[in-house]
This record gives C-alpha cells, structure tokens and sequence, in this order.
C-alpha cells in the first residue's frame, strides 16, 4: 500500500502518466465536463472536499509549470485568486468560454466539492529535471 502522496489511485494514475506539458484540471461541482474527457468525481457534498484542499494535494505531488485560469475569477472570486497568486506559479488568464474550450484537451478532470465562481484551474505538467 502507497505510504505518501495522493492515495486516490485514480489521481494518482494520472499524474503517473503526465509528461511535459501535459494538462489536467481541477474544477468545482458545477463545472462542464466534457463528454470524451475522464472525470475524478471526489466530491461528497456541496463544500467537500474543497477546491484549494484538493489543489494543494495535487500541487504537492505533481511538478507544475503553469496554471490557466478563467479572467472572471478576478473579480468573481477575488480571495480565492489572491490564493491562487500566493502559490508563486506562472498564470495564465482565460475567458471562461475559452477556459470549457481547453478542457477539450486535459488528459482528467478532478471534480471537487467546491461551490464558489470560477473556482477551476488548468495545470500544466513541467518536468523534475
């Protein structure tokens, strides 16, 4: 049995199987998922687990080198964007309606239980070397 790290074997296979620039995302209860993309539905109630919780964990575990986000979370959701630019990471900034269209192309979707505005991110994979 895994002793660290993310034991959801689901996730955990994922950030396994990431190379260099690779995507996936983290998203709240109400983001669209779309159809040919893997969801990890972790949710268990409106609020749980939370959107930063769950970001923290992934974050902890996988090498990242750039996060996308929607531009509305700026003004939307101002404390959780003011958390999201204390991580120290390269951001880039979105519509919301571009945001659905990048999540054609993310190779997972963690669902939480997030239930704020624009609580979404797209992280794109770096390498350990």
């Amino acid at each position: 049995m895994k002793k660290r790290g993310i034991l959801n074997r689901d996730i955990a296979t994922v950030l396994a199987h990431l190379g260099h620039t690779d995507r996936i995302a983290i998203g709240d209860c109400g983001l669209p998922i779309p159809s040919h993309v893997p969801c990890i539905d972790i949710s268990l109630r409106i609020g749980e687990p939370t959107f930063l919780h769950v970001l923290d964990e992934v974050l902890a575990d996988m090498a990242v080198e750039k996060m996308i986000m929607a531009e509305e979370i700026k003004e939307q959701n101002s404390p959780l964007y003011k958390k999201m630019k204390d991580k120290g990471y390269d951001s880039a900034f979105v519509s919301h309606d571009q945001f659905k269209q990048e999540l054609t192309r993310v190779k997972a979707i963690i669902r939480t239980g997030e239930a704020t505005p624009y609580a979404n991110v797209i992280l794109q994979s770096n390498v350990i070397f």
